[in-house]
C-alpha cells in the first residue's frame, strides 16, 4: 500500500508592512544583513548560512550561491555540501538596501575578528557564530528570528516563510513568474507557479478581454 503523501506545512509569507516591520526590528542586530538578504533575494536557510565573502561582488551589486549548509550524522552536526539542484547554483542582484547591510555586517566582522585573535575560525564566512564557526539553523531559528519577530510584534513563522515573503510580494507586484523562478534557483518554473498560484493575479477576466480585443472590428 502506497504510503500518503505528506500534507505540506501552510506557507505563512509576511506583507509588504510586516516585511519593513521585521527589517527595522533587525537594525543593530549581527545577523541584520542576513534578514535583508533572506526578504529581498529569497535566498534558503542553507545558502545564506554556506555563504562565503568569495562568493559576494559588492562593487557590482551581486552574489553567486555556489554551495549550502547540510546536516550531517542524523542531523548532529553541519557542514558545506553542493546545492539542491543545478538551477540552485545562480548569480543573482542585490538590492541597494542588501549591499549597505553587508558592508555593515563586514566592518563589524573584521573588528570581530580583530579582537578575538586566534580564537575566531575564520573560514571565509559571511555569517557565523560569534567564533566564525557555521551557524546551527535550529539556533538561528530559536535565538535569532523568534526574539526578533517578537520584538517586531510580528507572529510567529518559519525560516522559510522568509522565501515564501520574497517571492510573493514579487509577484504581488507584477513581477513575471520566470525572474522569481530564477532568483529562488527553483529547478522549473513549474514549481514557481504551483507553489504561488494562489498570490498570481486572475487570468478569466484578462484573457476574455484580450481574445475580444484581438477580433474585434477596428
Amino acid at each position: 500500500m502506497k504510503a500518503p503523501t505528506p500534507v505540506p506545512e501552510e506557507m505563512r509569507p509576511l506583507s509588504a508592512d510586516e516585511a519593513r516591520r521585521l527589517l527595522e526590528a533587525a537594525k543593530g542586530d549581527r545577523l541584520e544583513a542576513l534578514y535583508v538578504l533572506a526578504v529581498t533575494t529569497g535566498m534558503r536557510r542553507g545558502e545564506l548560512l554556506g555563504l562565503k565573502w568569495s562568493d559576494v561582488d559588492l562593487e557590482n551589486s551581486r552574489l553567486s550561491i555556489r554551495r549550502t549548509l547540510t546536516r550531517t550524522d542524523n542531523g548532529k552536526h553541519v557542514g558545506l555540501g553542493d546545492t539542491k539542484t543545478r538551477k540552485s547554483r545562480r548569480t543573482i542582484p542585490l538590492t541597494p538596501q542588501a549591499v549597505e547591510a553587508l558592508r555593515r555586517h563586514l566592518k563589524r566582522q573584521l573588528a570581530q575578528i580583530e579582537a578575538r585573535g586566534d580564537l575566531y575560525e575564520d573560514q571565509g564566512l559571511v555569517f557565523t557564530t560569534e567564533v566564525g564557526t557555521l551557524i546551527n539553523p535550529s539556533n538561528l531559528r530559536q535565538r535569532s528570528l523568534a526574539p526578533l519577530l517578537k520584538k517586531a510584534g510580528l507572529p510567529h513563522i518559519r525560516f522559510h516563510d522568509l522565501r515564501h515573503t520574497c517571492a510573493t510580494l514579487l509577484l504581488l507586484k507584477g513581477v513575471h513568474p520566470k525572474f522569481v523562478q530564477e532568483l529562488l534557483g527553483h529547478a522549473t518554473i513549474a514549481i514557481t507557479l504551483d507553489t504561488y498560484s494562489h498570490v498570481l493575479p486572475s487570468m478569466g477576466n484578462q484573457t476574455a478581454d484580450a481574445m475580444e480585443a484581438v477580433l474585434q472590428k477596428n
